[in-house]
């Protein structure tokens, strides 16, 4: 009879292994590296709480055949400690042998001694079995935008990501780019020119791992249900954001103003010529468009094509003004069992995605071998 239980050292082979299969789509073995990393991540996470595990799924043989990521975080809302558990890497070996494993593992998740429930990572299956167990799926969290720099190098670069020799064209396309971004008319949604956003921009500094850590703690509390961080764990998790070897270079800055007050901070990846990635966008309430407009103006000095991200419903009214494009790739989706304490992220007023999520592991864009 299958079985559901707590995630053991002794199981982070056979995990790995459908890691590299199922989420990475490799035929390879798992390097060593995988191995490590997610005994790490998953046997001792940042915030560990021990009656809050990730969880397998076994055969009748006592085989692992499913998996379930689990990520403890503390929230807080209303002068109340919640405990809250991000789930992520889910996934199941062999669906057809056994197509009920999936929806035991996300009940047995829910079932946790977690008040908060989270994901926002869900493909289409996972979210249609998160909507059978009540999840409520978070339209305003779960768009993903996109905001196109150079058009040119932008197609060369999507070309690039599909078919690795196309990357040969890409020297091509700049002399397009460079001849858009002189162009007198005001630009379209489609590039940006010289000036547009440099005009706009405010000053901004590198930001260090412990420097980065409060900023997140200091912005994330303007939202009524935000994570409660310790000082010590949140380092450890900008630390390890700093390695997304396929995502490219670690852009992470604050923003400050004339005066040199701290009012945002951005953290992407990207190199001269790609499409770069947005993690987290921080910003002081009334700088959310000032944030913005530095970062692409920051992107678009370094030479990339365009900026994606996951957004957060405070920004969007920004975005919308400077000409991004929306699109739904994945969901965000909360289950709670008291369901007021689903209000706020209906509201827009709760802390989530990024660094309140998974985006910020290696499991989201680095390499291990």
């Amino acid at each position: 009879m299958s079985d559901i239980r707590p995630l053991e050292r002794e199981d982070i082979p056979a995990v790995a292994e459908m890691f590299q299969r199922i989420l990475r789509g490799r035929r390879k073995p798992a390097p060593r590296g995988a191995h490590a990393y997610l005994e790490s991540l998953f046997l001792d996470p940042p915030h560990r709480d021990d009656e809050i595990r990730s969880l397998v799924h076994l055969r009748d043989d006592g085989s692992v055949n499913g998996f379930m990521g689990v990520l403890p975080m503390p929230f807080t809302y209303q002068g109340q400690t919640l405990r809250g558990a991000i789930a992520g890497s889910f996934m199941v070996d062999g669906h057809e042998d056994d197509p009920y494993a999936g929806a035991r593992l996300l009940r047995a998740f829910q079932s946790g001694p977690q008040d908060l429930c989270l994901t926002e990572t869900a493909n289409d299956v996972s979210t249609a079995m998160w909507r059978k167990l009540r999840g409520t799926v978070l339209t305003d969290y779960s768009l993903e935008w996109l905001r196109v720099i150079r058009p040119a190098g932008f197609v060369t670069a999507m070309a690039a990501a599909a078919f690795a020799p196309a990357a040969i064209a890409k020297p091509l396309a700049r002399p397009f780019d460079a001849l858009l971004r002189r162009r007198g008319a005001p630009p379209q949604w489609t590039h940006v020119a010289n000036t547009e956003f440099s005009a706009k921009a405010l000053a901004t500094e590198k930001a260090d791992i412990q420097e980065t850590a409060a900023l997140f703690k200091q912005f994330a509390a303007t939202f009524a249900l935000h994570p409660k961080w310790t000082e010590n764990d949140l380092q450890r998790m900008v630390s390890e954001s700093g390695r997304k070897t396929n995502y490219g270079t670690t852009v992470r800055r604050k923003v400050l103003t004339r005066g040199g007050k701290t009012v945002g901070l951005f953290l992407y990846y990207g190199d001269r010529g790609g499409i770069g990635r947005v993690i987290q966008i921080l910003a002081q309430p009334g700088h959310e468009g000032a944030i913005i407009d530095t970062m692409l103006a920051d992107a678009t000095d370094r030479g990339l094509t365009a900026l994606r991200g996951r957004g957060q419903p405070g920004l969007v009214n920004a975005m919308l003004c400077r000409r991004f494009a929306f699109l739904h790739a994945s969901s965000s989706i909360v289950y709670a069992k008291d369901k007021t304490l689903v209000e706020p992220f209906l509201a827009g007023n709760a802390f989530f995605n990024g660094f309140a999520g998974e985006s910020w592991s290696r499991l989201l864009g680095d390499r291990f071998d």
